[in-house]
């Protein structure tokens, strides 16, 4: 039996089509409120982009096959996982051996085929590339993308954005401010677009959420999520088992894959008002930009800062290094947006307030900062 979800952000849409219905059901849980989330009749679906995943391992073989026979290949990365690309006729063809899963992309008609050899890698693979082809149509239609966390205030749409390296506290500054009274927007990067004389509209880039399990513990939600692990509930799969252990045996001690990568809690978008009890939001408009500094034991304030807003603040080039547009989703446009769309977004932003904090692990004083500080923008 084939099931569908249909997903719609801003003036984008694509349809998910799947044999298995725990592809549609990811995808339904996945984008959920963000971007309209819905189930649909298969036979409903016409003319607009789908993305069509099917538990298949005789066309997996078959189509991995026609990558290999002798054409042309490319060696790519895409969501960490290493791809074999090709081209049959218009067509973009490539397989994962890792993953299990071939694909099919036609880029004029917006259609991509996936077929795999596991149901789970398969749903994360599907909601992957309806996520980008939601991008794809949205950049072609002068939308761009920033790498900042989001927060909007229910009584007016106005929206904080807050900027950063990894470690800064984008996540942080968030999270402590949907805690207060805001609604969370996005955690890592939103979609933005001028909108007319001087509004910048925002709507969600929905992702799971990597959480130190240090935050974790700070927030009180550490408590809530072993509870949850106890009573059988789990987080997104792409947890490391270590960090499951760590929640359940109460340590909030933080783990390190290398030196520079740490190992997160994962957490589903719908987790965090279910589990969490921070609202999410569904879009709004541009209000003031925030840039966090952590320092563990300084006393949280408002501080000096010339920070503004730079090229690396769009997830284009170098900052764009999990997802870039190999199957021609965007048509050729620049993952975080077209250069016009960008310098319109940044002259937009550098005329509204901008506000440098300082952050410690003092979780009350910071979210008291935090909040003075929203308040007054």
């Amino acid at each position: 039996m084939i099931t569908g979800t249909r997903l719609d952000a801003a003036a984008a849409v694509v349809t998910v089509l799947s044999n298995r219905s725990e592809v549609t059901d990811w995808a339904l849980r996945y984008f959920g409120p963000w971007w309209n989330a819905t189930s649909v009749n298969p036979s409903s679906v016409c003319a607009e982009p789908v993305v069509i995943a099917e538990v298949d391992p005789e066309a997996f073989d078959a189509l991995t096959a026609l990558v290999k026979d002798g054409r042309p290949v490319e060696a790519a990365v895409y969501a960490k996982h290493p791809l074999l690309l090709a081209h049959d006729g218009e067509d973009i063809i490539a397989t994962s051996p890792q993953e299990g899963i071939a694909y099919r992309s036609t880029p004029a008609s917006g259609k991509v085929v996936l077929v795999g050899t596991d149901v789970q890698p398969l749903a994360l693979a599907a909601a992957r590339l309806a996520r980008e082809s939601i991008r794809g149509q949205l950049l072609r239609e002068g939308w761009a993308v920033l790498h900042s966390s989001a927060v909007v205030r229910p009584q007016d749409g106005a929206t904080l954005l807050t900027f950063g390296d990894k470690g800064s506290g984008k996540t942080t500054t968030a999270l402590l401010l949907a805690s207060h009274g805001w609604a969370l927007l996005a955690n890592d990067r939103v979609l933005v677009r001028p909108t007319g004389e001087r509004d910048v509209e925002v709507v969600p880039w929905p992702s799971a959420a990597a959480l130190g399990l240090g935050l974790m513990h700070s927030l009180g939600w550490d408590v809530k999520a072993r509870e949850h692990l106890e009573g059988g509930g789990s987080f997104h799969p792409t947890q490391h088992d270590s960090v499951t252990e760590a929640l359940l045996a109460g340590d909030h001690t933080p783990l390190w894959e290398n030196a520079r990568r740490e190992r997160k809690v994962q957490v589903f978008p719908d987790q965090f008002p279910g589990l969490f009890d921070v609202p999410l939001s569904i879009g709004g408009r541009a209000a003031g930009l925030l840039f966090p500094q952590v320092d563990p034991d300084a006393q949280p304030d408002v501080v000096d800062g010339t920070r503004t807003l730079t090229e690396d603040d769009f997830m284009s080039g170098a900052t764009e290094d999990r997802y870039p547009d190999i199957f021609g989703q965007a048509r050729g446009v620049d993952g975080g947006g077209r250069e016009s769309a960008r310098a319109e977004v940044a002259a937009r932003l550098a005329v509204l307030p901008h506000r440098s904090v300082l952050l410690s692990h003092d979780v009350p004083a910071s979210a008291a900062v935090l909040t003075k500080v929203a308040d007054s923008i």
